[in-house]
């Protein structure tokens, strides 16, 4: 992801690349190259404060989970609104960006997914869960992410949750407590009441289905990400309009108008 994302701000006429962070063997090489991209004169460093020094408008994160927040966090300290596309963030830690923001009055931006039709798939997702109140999650990804279910499930979730709440139609027992698991999570986890299935092979690259069930019907909501192109458009708007905030946006529906 931060390898795309490179490549998609230096097409940008209003976007200058200033910095790179990486912990791996590209550090000391230049950050173009290294992204499939013409030579920029940007080094690779693992030195967050040497990235934090060339005095960037916007840090673009992609770091796992608390790495994430922690790089969050310094950048706001200094004066550099984050834009942060991890998931796996513990929530506490998301408490504390957003507290940052706005004591700071500083822009922020998480997102755990950039990809506009996903961010859509949730809307959707939220309005069919007034209606349509049994529904289970499935989340397919590559074999090498790391956290499980995605930021993007999770989120889902949540918003068919807070449908639940406000709507007494929607109201279900929709986790199903009196189900037996012969095999001990075959029937996923579950997050607020929505069951979760999680999938991660080779070949993947970011999918996912809202499956919802009523008397005689089944609607599917799915959404696919096919390559990392996908995410770059949300990304771009995201490193564009967080100057404009004094605080955190969670979530690029925020950015859309959609909240």
């Amino acid at each position: 992801m931060g390898r795309a994302a490179i490549r998609a701000i230096v097409r940008e006429p209003d976007m200058v690349l200033v910095g790179a962070l990486e912990r791996d063997q590209a550090i000391g090489q230049d950050a173009g190259e290294q992204a499939g991209t013409e030579r920029l004169g940007v080094t690779v460093t693992d030195s967050l404060e040497a990235v934090i020094a060339a005095t960037p408008d916007v840090l673009v994160e992609f770091a796992p989970g608390k790495v994430a927040a922690d790089h969050a966090l310094a950048a706001l300290q200094a004066g550099i609104r984050p834009v942060v596309g991890s998931t796996g963030i513990p929530q506490e830690e998301i408490e504390r960006i957003r507290d940052l923001a706005a004591r700071r009055g500083i822009g922020a931006v998480i997102a755990p997914n950039f990809a506009i039709g996903a961010v859509l798939m949730i809307e959707f997702a939220r309005l069919a869960a007034r209606h349509l109140p049994h529904v289970e999650i499935i989340e397919l990804h590559h074999d090498r992410k790391r956290d499980a279910p995605s930021g993007t499930a999770e989120k889902t979730a949540r918003a068919i949750a807070s449908v639940r709440a406000e709507s007494q139609a929607a109201a279900s027992p929709a986790a199903d407590a009196s189900a037996e698991e012969l095999v001990a999570g075959a029937r996923g986890g579950v997050i607020e009441g929505v069951r979760v299935h999680s999938v991660r092979l080779p070949g993947l690259v970011a999918h996912q289905e809202v499956i919802f069930g009523g008397p005689g019907q089944v609607l599917t909501i799915r959404h696919d990400s096919t390559s990392e192109q996908s995410f770059m458009p949300g990304l771009l708007l995201a490193v564009r309009r967080v100057s404009g905030l004094n605080c955190l946006a969670y979530g690029l529906e925020h950015l859309l108008g959609l909240r």
